[in-house]
């Protein structure tokens, strides 16, 4: 059986480094297909001077037309398509310095060649890659010299110009639009990671840590604002009564549609300044910002009611009710959690007094004044 779960766990693996850099092969086939277009018509009017051999005119065709093509298929058949394409990138550096050493050197078709490719890979791997790459660089450039000999064309005619100005012009757009979209997507990704790490998976609600947050703004806010304001903030706390058993005897897939349900009606009743969350389990918590004790009790009061009138189709039989504790913003709250005890303490009550139940504690007034009020 151990070897099993280990033949599992290594396809698993396998399978997730197979996805691995697939979306950067992507991206880098289309570029590589434009830079090495552009590229072959420097390269071309570098070479043309110097009358080259049908066989370098043939390579220099392979290189520009055929290899974007094989570059993409050994990338994407890799086992870790990432560092498929960084090989490629590798060998896209090396070819450069094989036609720098093959023009001789020709100042603007060689810097070009070489500021684009460097350009390239120390935008998509940093310095470290961008070191490696000058390395193949030297590798091609040493093959290159060995091939064609030593020799240097010191001046750039100007229909060489002319054919560098592509590459000069259209090459870094392309690249600066690579990489604004990268930053994009980075950017969505990073929100989504926030919006989930700060959310209940089950309920689509604030989860613990970030309903904690907010419940420390809002009560800094409160204390800021002080005793004159017009209106408080209350915060509630809500337990699904006997939720256990309800798991116990309809099932956990019941068990979650209830939770999902009293989501669904926070998320429907509440105003867009109030905040829910999942507090752990079965208990729910809500924030009430501006709200007076009596309004808040009175929204949880429907809330309670609407909450019984639930039916559930796959089990009729099943009845639900809720406990709520509702505590008041008191100027004597030392600190956040004190204000949140208050609430516990409310819930606490309703639970050990009969439960499906409001209690309060309104910070300062007898609650069993409060009740009577509702």
């Amino acid at each position: 059986m151990a070897g099993v779960r280990f033949s599992g766990g290594a396809l698993a693996l396998t399978q997730r480094n197979a996805g691995k850099g697939l979306s950067l092969a992507r991206r880098l086939y289309k570029s590589r297909i434009l830079g090495l277009a552009l590229g072959f018509i420097c390269v071309a009017a570098g070479m043309y001077p110097l009358h080259p051999a049908p066989w370098v005119w043939g390579f220099m065709l392979f290189n520009a037309f055929v290899w974007p093509h094989l570059a993409f298929q050994w990338a994407r058949h890799a086992a870790v398509p990432f560092r498929g394409e960084h090989r490629n990138l590798l060998v896209d550096a090396f070819l450069g310095g094989f036609w720098v050493a093959a023009m001789h050197f020709n100042p603007l078709p060689t810097t070009t060649t070489l500021s684009m490719m460097a350009m390239n890979n120390i935008a998509l791997g940093g310095v470290r890659f961008f070191l490696a790459g000058c390395v193949a660089q030297g590798l091609g450039t040493a093959l290159g010299l060995s091939l064609f000999g030593a020799g240097f064309v010191a001046r750039t005619s100007p229909s060489q110009l002319y054919a560098c100005l592509p590459m000069l012009i259209l090459y870094p757009l392309v690249l600066g639009l690579i990489c604004y979209r990268q930053a994009i997507a980075l950017a969505r990704h990073k929100r989504e990671l926030l919006a989930l790490s700060r959310t209940d998976s089950l309920t689509g609600l604030l989860n613990h840590g970030a309903w904690k947050d907010q419940l420390e703004i809002e009560f800094q806010r409160c204390r800021r604002q002080g005793e004159g304001a017009p209106q408080g903030g209350a915060i509630a706390l809500i337990d699904i009564d006997h939720f256990k058993a309800i798991n116990d005897t309809y099932g956990h897939v019941a068990g979650d549609i209830v939770l999902r349900q009293l989501s669904k009606l926070l998320r429907q009743n509440l105003r867009i300044s109030d905040q829910a969350g999942r507090y752990g389990g079965d208990e729910f918590c809500v924030i009430l910002p501006d709200v007076p004790l009596e309004h808040a009790a009175e929204l949880m009061e429907a809330l309670r009611r609407r909450f019984g009138g639930l039916g559930y189709e796959q089990n009729p039989a099943l009845q639900v009710s809720l406990s709520i504790g509702l505590a008041a913003y008191a100027a004597e709250h030392s600190d956040a959690l004190d204000w949140l005890n208050d609430a516990d303490q409310a819930l606490y009550e309703a639970k050990t007094t009969g439960r499906n139940k409001i209690s309060c504690r309104p910070g300062g007034r007898s609650p069993k004044a409060l009740l009577n009020s509702l």
